[in-house]
């Protein structure tokens, strides 16, 4: 558990700091708006993924952006804490992803299909 909180807390930090470059905030405003129209969706891996098909390119582009970011955390993480990619990914999806998700927003845990909160 000690871990789990350890991760948390760094994925949190790291969420927290403001973002320097432009296209990243414009990747984040691009998945928010489609987080809200129910286009794009946290995953219990601590990833964002497709709950409808787009064919945007630039919202695909966004969700990867964001991903490569998350990933770079989760590796961070679980370095730090003696745990996988995966668990680190899993563990900030259970205590920070799903803490932050907005009423009418989707999310999937691990192993099921796209819920909405």
């Amino acid at each position: 558990m000690n871990k789990q909180l350890s991760i948390a807390a760094a994925v949190l930090a790291a969420l927290a700091v403001p973002a320097a470059a432009a296209y990243a905030m414009d990747a984040k405003s691009a998945v928010d708006a489609a987080k809200a129209q129910g286009i794009v969706g946290e995953q219990g891996d601590g990833l964002l993924g497709f709950v409808k098909p787009s064919s945007d390119p630039a919202l695909k582009a966004a969700v990867e952006e964001i991903n490569e970011g998350r990933l770079a955390l989760y590796r961070q993480a679980a370095a730090k804490n003696g745990v996988s990619v995966e668990a680190a990914g899993a563990s900030a999806y259970s205590t920070v992803v799903q803490a932050r998700l907005k009423p009418g927003e989707y999310y999937k845990p691990n192993g099921g299909g796209w819920l909405r909160k």
